[in-house]
């Protein structure tokens, strides 16, 4: 969400890179417009005459690109578009802003789908230190980064796939997950990135195990 009061003002950057990671799923990194902190989110526009989105940010802090994730939307107005850019072409990208910080906390990482994307730039950005990832997707090509994550992580990156299945996959979704784990650290932070109904009924599975509402950290992806 854009901050009230605030004014997004976007900037004119080169592309750097687009790449398809997955069908209909693409890995954009252009040139960066400021410092940032993991789990922030940028604007992002072709034109404009085309109203800009909203994508969190999916690269480290450190680096000196920054990086979104997206989803082709067929009939959408902005993502086939940017599905057409390569290296060398404009986009327009405002500054970062945004609460949904990364933290040296322990905690647990939860995405369904492209809300992976935060946890990507905190995980490049060393905030890896006691953090449970936790990934729910349809597909088992749904499961971005995971050749990076799984190597890293080992048992605390689990992946939880509702319609195929696949060694070392849970089958089910994320929130079936949750609601059958026995104890979750109630001092821990749980960061939630996804549709807001994944974030709606996690959140609910979480307070009824005793996780105090102030350790729940959401951010919604329309």
């Amino acid at each position: 969400m854009i901050p009230e009061n605030e004014q997004v003002v976007l900037h004119k950057k080169k592309v750097i890179s687009n790449k398809e990671i997955s069908p209909g799923v693409f890995y954009l990194t252009f040139d960066k417009t400021g410092d940032f902190v993991a789990g922030q989110t940028v604007a992002v526009g072709v034109d404009p005459g085309i109203e800009p989105r909203l994508y969190s940010l999916a690269s480290g802090m450190n680096d000196k690109r920054m990086s979104i994730l997206y989803i082709v939307v067929a009939d959408g107005t902005l993502t086939p578009k940017l599905a057409e850019l390569s290296g060398g072409d404009e986009l327009y990208v405002s500054k970062a802003f945004g609460t949904f910080y990364g933290s040296a906390w322990p905690s647990y990482w939860i995405a369904s789908g492209t809300g992976i994307a935060p946890y990507y730039s905190m995980f490049y950005s060393g905030l890896t230190k006691n953090k449970v990832l936790i990934h729910g997707g349809r597909t088992l090509d749904s499961f971005y980064f995971a050749d990076e994550f799984k190597p890293f992580f080992g048992d605390n990156y689990i992946r939880c796939c509702s319609r195929e299945r696949g060694d070392g996959v849970y089958e089910g979704r994320l929130t079936q997950y949750l609601k059958e784990k026995n104890y979750l650290p109630p001092n821990y932070k749980y960061y939630l990135c996804g549709s807001s109904e994944m974030v709606v009924e996690a959140r609910d599975i979480l307070i009824n195990k005793g996780i105090p509402f102030q350790n729940i950290l959401a951010e919604i992806y329309f």
